[in-house]
């Protein structure tokens, strides 16, 4: 019996890689990452932690900004990365519409608010009254020099079940709070048809 052919696949540098993926969201799939922290998305943004320089990257291509609270050990976000993110259904309509940062509760690194505030994650987080994880706070296009919690457009605190949690990204999307909108009447509404 003869051995298999070997066919030659090229590899790339793991940046290119991820270069390759991001530029086709649709054939992509969900990879949770595992930190010293807990886990993160191989898609989510990566920058200096300048909230009004992420906002305005996200603005230009064309997506919606949320940062992302979680911390060591929360089994729901565990769940929120493991599960609910790598549904095909979720992460293909999240991928490439929104911008996500990822920031930890008890974190030490140093983050600029949108008022030009630097402080670290965790001193964020008290100041945004930020205290389930996860938390996804969602933020406008645009944003006056104010602190983030005075400007969110939307949150969520904790994790919700899958159906849920993908309408709450429908509603940022569509901007159904525009009107003044809360998200729970929104989804009636949606349901209800």
């Amino acid at each position: 019996m003869s051995e298999p052919e070997a066919t030659h696949m090229p590899t790339l540098p793991r940046r290119s890689l991820l270069a390759a993926l991001a530029l086709s969201p649709a054939a992509a799939t969900a990879a949770p990452v595992p930190t010293e922290t807990g886990f993160t998305q191989d898609w989510f943004h990566e920058g200096f932690l300048d909230l009004r320089e992420d906002l305005a990257e996200a603005t230009a291509a064309g997506q919606r900004f949320a940062v992302v609270f979680d911390k060591r050990g929360c089994p729901y976000c565990r769940e929120m990365h493991t599960d609910h993110l790598a549904q095909p259904e979720i992460e293909g309509f999240i991928r490439p519409r929104f911008r996500m940062v990822q920031l930890d509760l008890h974190g030490s690194r140093e983050v600029t608010d949108f008022d030009g505030q630097k402080m670290e994650e965790r001193a964020l987080a008290r100041r945004w009254r930020v205290t389930y994880t996860p938390t996804i706070v969602f933020f406008p296009e645009q944003a006056p020099p104010r602190p983030g919690r005075e400007i969110e457009v939307a949150r969520m605190h904790g994790l919700m079940p899958k159906p849920e949690f993908l309408d709450l990204f429908r509603f940022v999307h569509e901007r159904g709070y525009a009107d003044g909108t809360e998200f729970r009447a929104w989804r009636q509404r949606r349901i209800r048809g």
